[in-house]
């Protein structure tokens, strides 16, 4: 790769907004370095490229970086047309998809942490309201995905897809910890079936963090706010 087209993602291995970054790029075929940042002592580097909020991912693509998940998707959608499409093509498809994969980690994965959180009669309000958000989602797939998931690969994943993979994808390491079954076949059909053949796909596993080690992180953020919160 010419040194002057170099791409270069800054993350952290667990975070599902890197695993969006990584997916996309995977997806299009791009070679990549991959820099991991160790958040709690930030490169001078995330910090000069992400002055506003500090965080990853950052892309950097020509010496030039590009910060927030979302807006990194649509950067490379744009700029490397070779490949297969991460949106869609037709205006209100593209528009939908786009409020479905912000809906991901705004709403459904931010209640998601609020289960973790919490226990007694706040986690119950917080697991209510995963539930409801799990069916606006069910119900938001099935204008996105009206012919169903069964022949969903890796070209054909989509933006909701990429983020739902990502943040989703590792569902079982918050339900182990937790002893709750969130995403049930019998609730959500739709949901169950499409997430069971993305994490089936080859390029998914490939790019999951490891299953115990998951888990271990969910179980130490879920004891220290525990702690946090009792203090």
């Amino acid at each position: 790769m010419a040194e002057q087209n170099k791409v270069i993602l800054h993350g952290w291995w667990v975070s599902p907004y890197v695993k969006v970054v990584e997916f996309a790029l995977k997806i299009k075929g791009i070679s990549y370095e991959y820099v991991e940042e160790d958040l709690p002592n930030k490169s001078p580097l995330l910090l000069k490229y992400n002055p506003v909020h500090k965080k990853v991912p950052v892309l950097v693509h020509k010496g030039k970086p590009i910060a927030e998940s979302l807006l990194i998707l649509e950067y490379i959608d744009e700029t490397w047309k070779d490949g297969p499409s991460i949106l869609p093509q037709d205006p209100y498809k593209r528009a939908l998809a786009r409020f479905w994969a912000n809906f991901i980690p705004q709403h459904l994965f931010t209640a998601m942490i609020s289960v973790l959180k919490t226990e007694g009669e706040e986690q119950q309000k917080a697991i209510k309201e995963v539930f409801e958000k799990l069916t606006l989602l069910e119900n938001g797939m099935k204008d996105l995905y009206p012919d169903g998931t069964s022949s969903v690969d890796s070209e054909n994943m989509g933006l909701v897809g990429i983020f739902m993979c990502s943040f989703f994808g590792t569902h079982k390491s918050h339900e182990e910890v937790l002893g709750i079954k969130f995403i049930k076949p019998e609730k959500f059909p739709l949901l169950f079936s499409w997430l069971n053949a993305i994490n089936e796909l080859p390029l998914v596993k490939e790019l999951a963090p490891p299953h115990e080690k998951s888990v271990a992180l969910v179980q130490s953020f879920r004891q220290n706010d525990l702690k946090s919160t009792a203090a």
